[in-house]
Order: structure tokens, then C-alpha cells, then sequence
């Protein structure tokens, strides 16, 4: 996630178009883990499928999501039932819910960040966990990309890996940019690695990097206040490994 102040931006555009492809793969990961197309369950159980957020409840890909379920055949409330639950930023809020979409026992879990989706992992290794997250088998999701094996299946976002890629499309884009700073959770593996991928890219582009550590989604209003303090924020980038 990018977020700038002070200047327009073209983002907007981009940032829907990645939302409606990252929504079409990832319905494309559901299909597999459905298995069977919505024809066939007319005389059958009305599958259950749970999904986690790690967020609150503005999911900007949700609706591109449900459209990709409706063209599919899948109604919402008529030949499917979606049952989501929402962390609002809390990650110790995620164990608890995937407990209680285990015990509603669910046919499938959808997760959508890689605390979820080892939390999911843990709690069950009979229901089917559709994930999108990065470095899956280094987070112990899955045994390869070719062969995930286990209950697990879904989509990789490459996030750690294109992060010198997206740093150099910035600096492109904004050739004046002098400092970026980088919002990550230092409790996350892959928030870990990502940073250190992002100081590595910005000591080749000759910016001044600082880090700011968040633990959840409330402390990030007043995040942005400090650093709106700290530096004019004309310049300021804010790249976000969560």
C-alpha cells in the first residue's frame, strides 16, 4: 500500500486496477478449492465459505470479488453463504475468529494476509485455506509453489520480492523524491524481510529512508501525525510492508 500527501497522484487509477486483478485471481483460487461449478450443487449442501480480514470492514476488492462469484453462477444468501468476520487491524483478534469459523464448520476459509493464513493453518488441517500472502513456503504454508501440498492453496503476491521494483517505479515517477518512510510491523516475518529489501533500494537510490514500526491499524493515525510534524510533507512517501 502507497500513501502520499501534498501532491496529486496518478496512484488511483492503478491501485483499482490492482484490486480488480488481485480480486480475479484470487476468485480464481476459490473456484479450485469449490471444485465443482454452481450447477451441480442445485440438489446439493449450499457450501460455506468463511472469509478473514485482517482489516475493518472497506474492502475495496470485495465487490469486484462477489462479482466474480455472480458470473460464476454463485449468489450471495441463494447457492453460497459468505460469513465474514473482520480483525479491524488487531492481530491477536485472529486466532479467535478462525476458531469460530473451525466451529461453524465452514467448507472453506478465505484469508487474505499471512497472519491469517498461519493462524488458519494452525487450527485446522481438514478445511481448505484459500490465501493470498507472500514467501508462503518460507512461512511454512506450503512445501512449494508447484506443489503446495496440505489443506492450503492460493495466490503469492511476490510482495518482498518487487519491493526494489516498486521503490525504482516511485522514484521514476517522482524524480525529486529524497525520503521515503517505511510503516511495517516488526512482529511479521515477511514485514521483516520486506524491510530490509526496501533499505537495500533505497541506499541504491540515494534516499533517506526512516522507519516507523506498527503493531496494528489504530496507531497509524497517529503515526501520520508525527510525521507530518517531523519533515514538510511534500516529499514524503510512505511504504507500507504490513
Amino acid at each position: 500500500m502507497i500513501h502520499v500527501s501534498g501532491q496529486k497522484s496518478e496512484v488511483s487509477k492503478s491501485t483499482a486496477l490492482c484490486f480488480t486483478l488481485f480480486a480475479l485471481g484470487f476468485f480464481s483460487a476459490l473456484l479450485l478449492a469449490l471444485s465443482f461449478p454452481a450447477q451441480a450443487q442445485q440438489s446439493a449442501k449450499i457450501p460455506r465459505v468463511g472469509i478473514l480480514f485482517i482489516g475493518g470492514r472497506d474492502q475495496p476488492h470485495l465487490e469486484a470479488f462477489k462479482q466474480g462469484l455472480r458470473e460464476r453462477g454463485y449468489m450471495e444468501g441463494k447457492n453460497i453463504v459468505l460469513e465474514y468476520r473482520y480483525a479491524e487491524g488487531k492481530f491477536d483478534r485472529v486466532p479467535a475468529l478462525v476458531d469460530e469459523l473451525v466451529r461453524m464448520k465452514v467448507d472453506i476459509i478465505v484469508t487474505t494476509s499471512s497472519i491469517s493464513a498461519r493462524a488458519a493453518r494452525k487450527a485446522t488441517k481438514t478445511i481448505p485455506i484459500v490465501m493470498t500472502t507472500g514467501s508462503p513456503v518460507e512461512q511454512g504454508l506450503a512445501e512449494s509453489l508447484a506443489k503446495p501440498g496440505g489443506n492450503v492453496t492460493g495466490l503469492t503476491v511476490m510482495a518482498v520480492e518487487l519491493t526494489g521494483k516498486r521503490l525504482e517505479i516511485l522514484k521514476e515517477t517522482l524524480p525529486k523524491m529524497t525520503r521515503v518512510a517505511a510503516l511495517w510491523a516488526p512482529g511479521q516475518t515477511e514485514a521483516v524481510k520486506g524491510f530490509k529489501e526496501t533499505q537495500e533500494a533505497a541506499r541504491g537510490f540515494s534516499l533517506r529512508l526512516q522507519s516507523v514500526e506498527v503493531q496494528n491499524a489504530d496507531e497509524l493515525e497517529k503515526v501520520f501525525a508525527e510525521i507530518s510534524k517531523a519533515a514538510p510533507m511534500r516529499w514524503w512517501w510512505f511504504w507500507i510492508h504490513w
